[in-house]
């Protein structure tokens, strides 16, 4: 058994990994893989909360696609468990009982439900309790930190808060996890418009907002030399408008340079040779990421197999956990209690 504390983050296995979630999430966890026991879902249970949108065949294709790249992006299945989300069965049993303690008005107050229900018209009650799924996920592994972005900071204080008020009914059962937030570092915007956040689904359907883990060489060319700039043609690093920034910032964070070399090596150059400079550094960075991906792919049952022993090591925890939180609320198998008198 580790002593490590227990980190545990995912990702939804919808629209197309881009190079602002391996910037932001997982070339992040991959640095912390051996500071922490490190548990990475697929969480395919999370893309079922708007059901019009689901294409079953599509899904577990994308679920393999999630699982391969997190293994092409670093994340090493002997020092990290790394499993589907409903391989797990433990995980939708608590997610159950967490529902039954967790006030509405929680649910109703946070501010992606708000945005997206804004959004839908109509929506559907796992899109209500979508939170409380996430939190059985932490909660199952009493996972001690969540690496998340400043907008998924209040799912962890939910967590949180849901963990308190379980234990004061239950008996102190569940760790309080903590976010773990970066202090700082790249935050990757859209392509297309730089006031908002790279977007898995946006890059999906929407041609020139983001660049894909998979997408080839020509296409990431393409993409940077239509990104949103300015009005302007000459290069001011101290004073660059909002596209321009971003376009440094992607970038450094492919060749790891510092913002003085960045000012050093584009100041008063024409947007031209920013873009492609750019481009050349963002297919580097992700030509050994989809060389490993192509590998992987090539071997599915090297996948599967990865995905097996992962289900298995989370299973056994989880079901650690889970004898804990029956004996505690008073519900339990047959096979505990003993068959039932003929």
């Amino acid at each position: 058994m580790s002593n490590l504390k227990r980190l545990l983050s995912g990702v939804q296995p919808t629209g197309k990994l881009h190079i602002g979630n391996f910037v932001g999430a997982l070339s992040q966890w991959v640095a912390l893989q051996d500071a922490y026991e490190s548990f990475f879902p697929v969480a395919d249970l999370h893309a079922l909360t708007l059901p019009e949108s689901v294409d079953p065949a599509r899904l577990r294709r994308k679920t393999r696609e999630v699982a391969a790249l997190y293994l092409a992006c670093g994340i090493d299945p002997r020092r990290s468990t790394i499993f589907v989300q409903s391989h797990v069965p433990e995980v939708t049993e608590l997610a159950w009982v967490l529902t039954c303690v967790t006030p509405i008005g929680w649910l109703e107050r946070m501010t992606q439900y708000k945005s997206k229900a804004g959004e839908a018209g109509s929506v559907g009650a796992g899109l209500l309790t979508y939170p409380v799924l996430q939190t059985a996920d932490i909660l199952l592994f009493k996972a001690d930190v969540v690496p998340v972005g400043e907008d998924q900071r209040q799912h962890v204080e939910l967590a949180r808060d849901i963990a308190a008020r379980f234990n004061n009914l239950f008996g102190s059962v569940f760790v309080q996890p903590a976010a773990l937030v970066r202090a700082s570092g790249a935050r990757i915007m859209g392509l297309d418009d730089p006031a908002g956040k790279m977007s898995k689904s946006l890059g999906e359907n929407r041609p020139g907002h983001s660049i894909g883990l998979l997408d080839d060489a020509e296409s990431i060319r393409r993409t940077i030399r239509t990104a949103v700039t300015d009005s302007g043609h000459e290069i001011r690093v101290e004073d660059a408008s909002p596209g321009i920034r971003n376009l440094l910032t992607l970038h450094a964070a492919a060749t790891s340079q510092s913002a003085e070399v960045a000012a050093a090596l584009f100041a008063g150059k024409g947007y031209g040779f920013l873009k492609e400079t750019v481009a050349n550094a963002v297919i580097e960075m992700l030509r050994p990421i989809q060389e490993r991906y192509r590998e992987l792919t090539a071997d599915p049952e090297g996948l599967e197999s990865v995905l097996r022993s992962g289900a298995e090591r989370a299973r056994f925890i989880a079901r650690e956990t889970m004898a804990v939180i029956r004996e505690a609320t008073g519900i339990g198998d047959l096979t505990e209690r003993g068959s039932p008198s003929t």
